[in-house]
């Protein structure tokens, strides 16, 4: 790969991006959004032109922004989600201007890309790999710490989130099919081992999308999306059965996220059309307090223990968001934002399937999505900078043919000896 290559910044960040978020989550933000920005300005220098992005993905994305800064008129915190709709809706653009870089560059000068993000994988996956099984050694000693306190463990769930986000995108890799395949299993077998729920569920969807987008290229990618944007669309109502499901037999943080999205569906009946304004989720009123009696009974917590623990000062009927994404889109920006996002979701499928590998696209995609439902501020900048470095990715990665291409014998008239 040329060094003036507009794929370069790009494999640089998929090549330390793992390592870097094992050792602190939050620099995933400065890597994807500089990657991004010199793979633009790579392209300007090349081209004389700067790689102006369009389609209705694009679009969709920058109206989620848009309409989040617009919230500032009513929103509980009006700098907050001015500040952060303008730099959402300039996140996209600036990725969908390094994602058509990528795309209209040379299919060549791509294809160590793929490289890069394959063995920039094997060393997150391996540090985080040592660092749980030497009791967070590494990260203890990156801080300084002499002594490793219990709550830095958690620290690998949102590395193990971003990994599991990357892993599907090395389906394009330019290797026989049983080895890609061989591959991506010891993947998610790694992150399987590692702490955090939502990343293990994670790469099990990526796979699962990845290998239903290999058999059908145009049609999974597009269910995919389409099923992604009913979910956000439904999501307060299937919230509303959490009452009446089996809830008393989840462990007790399950019951804690289960109490924090019947609050949070409870709020959004009181401003269902445009919501509390972006970033409300932080001060939404009563957001702070300790699930009361009434709330302890309606999920039917009954163990002595669990409601102890309910009591303690730091538990929050709301803590910062919903940890739910289309919730927190619901919450904050209503059912208009709901139904942008929605449709943003849709038109994800439909660049998956058009992208040069479907299967890659539509693995990150669900891995992505589960992600995004399970976990995490639906604005937070580290996340959001991972997801758009992983669209840019799949923008840039060979596709079928590119990989057959390179497996063909060189038998044709081209050939070098021939």
């Amino acid at each position: 790969m040329k060094l003036t290559s507009p794929a370069l910044p790009i494999g640089v960040a998929v090549l330390v991006a793992p390592v870097a978020v094992v050792l602190q989550s939050r620099a995933m933000a400065p890597i994807a959004l500089v990657a991004l920005a010199l793979t633009v300005i790579a392209s300007w220098r090349q081209d004389h032109r700067l790689p102006w992005p369009g389609g209705a993905a694009v679009g969709a994305g920058l109206a989620l922004g848009l309409w989040g800064a617009i919230s500032a008129a009513w929103a509980i915190d009006p700098a907050r989600a001015l500040t952060n709709g303008v730099s959402l809706a300039a996140m996209i653009l600036l990725a969908a201007a390094a994602a058509q870089a990528l795309a209209s560059g040379d299919a060549a000068a791509r294809r160590p890309l793929t490289w890069m993000l394959a063995f920039g994988l094997v060393l997150g996956l391996g540090t985080a790999g040592i660092d749980s099984m030497t009791g967070n050694a590494i990260r203890a000693g990156v801080r300084g710490l002499a002594e490793v306190p219990m709550t830095l463990a958690f620290g690998l769930k949102p590395a193990g989130s971003v990994m599991a986000l990357l892993l599907p995108l090395a389906a394009a890799l330019p290797i026989p099919a049983l080895s890609r395949v061989t591959f991506l299993a010891m993947g998610v077998l790694m992150l399987v081992v590692l702490p955090g729920d939502t990343a293990k569920i994670a790469a099990l969807a990526g796979m699962v999308a990845a290998a239903a987008a290999w058999l059908a290229p145009r049609a999974a990618p597009r269910l995919l999306g389409a099923g992604i944007g009913v979910v956000i669309l439904v999501m307060p109502l299937l919230v509303a059965l959490i009452p009446a499901a089996p809830v008393e037999r989840l462990p007790g943080s399950a019951v804690h996220r289960m109490m924090i999205w019947d609050f949070t569906a409870a709020r959004i009946a009181e401003r269902p059309l445009l919501g509390w304004g972006m970033e409300a989720s932080r001060a939404i009123p009563g957001a702070r307090a300790q699930p009361d009696a009434e709330a302890l009974d309606r999920m039917r917590v009954t163990d002595p223990a669990l409601r102890r623990w309910f009591a303690e000062p730091h538990v929050q009927i709301l803590p910062l968001h919903p940890h739910n994404g289309a919730l927190q889109v619901w919450l904050e920006l209503g059912a208009v934002g709901a139904a942008i996002a929605a449709l943003l979701a849709w038109f994800l499928g439909v660049a998956a399937a058009r992208a040069p590998s479907p299967a890659a696209a539509a693995g990150a995609l669900a891995s992505g999505a589960v992600t995004a439902m399970l976990s995490f501020g639906a604005w937070q900048a580290w996340w959001v900078a991972a997801m758009l470095l992983a669209v840019a990715v799949s923008a840039g990665l060979p596709g079928r043919t590119a990989n057959a291409a390179s497996h063909r014998p060189a038998t044709d008239a081209n050939a070098p000896g021939v």
